[in-house]
């Protein structure tokens, strides 16, 4: 990677990292699912080379890609028709976004498929239910036409649920993003939880969801948005295998 620029190889030893941070999660579908960033001053994004389990990400082997599905430079690999699919559509509308992040997790796909969607009664759902979007399911979503579709669906958003299918989250940067989608995440996790318990769920009231707004913005400001959470995941990953950044 010598021929790579120095920010460039920065942003390829992230997004590798956010790849060991979702597999030491259990976020993880097989070789399927997908994290992209955006490669700045460019019209290209990274993503993960099709066929690698998501431990097996480095930032070496990551697939630089084109808005048109080109790879950019050499790869031994292809890239998930699915995921150029989705994050070139995202990547190539919204240019606030920098990383963008799709999962096909137990819990997110349970409320997937769920007809009220995510709802804003547990801690983590309170902050974020009234800002999710949404998308019908169409299938596997390998058709270009779909693309224009998703970017409606998503708006000025950074919470996606694609119903029947999965959770998508996207950020500023990487880890906007990561934090993003871990909420995300938790909520559906409560909300699955809350619900097997066959008991009506206690409704927040709208002061309290208004408080809560308001207190993370004060922890935002304190931790960044996903900075401190990304980078404490991180350490974890370095403590265990630090070879994503090959």
């Amino acid at each position: 990677m010598d021929d790579i620029a120095p920010s460039e190889r920065e942003l390829r030893v992230q997004l590798a990292g956010l790849y060991r941070i979702f597999h030491h999660l259990g976020w993880t579908e097989l070789i399927y699912n997908h994290i992209s960033a955006h490669v700045p001053d460019s019209d290209h994004f990274l993503i993960n080379p099709y066929g690698l389990a998501y431990d097996e990400v480095t930032a070496s082997n990551l697939v630089k890609v084109d808005l048109a599905g080109n790879i950019v430079g050499s790869s031994d690999h292809p890239i998930n028709p699915a995921g150029f699919v989705i994050h070139s559509a995202i990547h190539g509308a919204r240019h606030d976004v920098g990383c963008v992040a799709h999962t096909h997790t137990t819990a997110g796909s349970a409320v997937a498929c769920q007809a009220e969607g995510l709802r804003g009664d547990n801690f983590y759902s309170c902050l974020v239910a009234d800002h999710v979007a949404y998308h019908d399911f169409e299938g596997i979503t390998v058709r270009e036409g779909e693309r224009a579709r998703l970017v409606a669906s998503l708006g000025d958003r950074n919470f996606l649920i694609l119903r029947n299918h999965g959770l998508l989250a996207c950020g500023a940067d990487v880890a906007a993003c990561f934090v993003n989608l871990w909420v995300l995440q938790r909520a559906c996790e409560i909300q699955v939880a809350t619900d097997s318990g066959g008991n009506d769920p206690i409704p927040i009231q709208p002061e309290a969801k208004a408080a809560s707004a308001k207190g993370l913005e004060v922890m935002m400001a304190q931790a960044g948005h996903g900075r401190l959470e990304y980078a404490a995941l991180l350490r974890r990953v370095d403590r265990i295998d630090p070879s994503y950044k090959d």
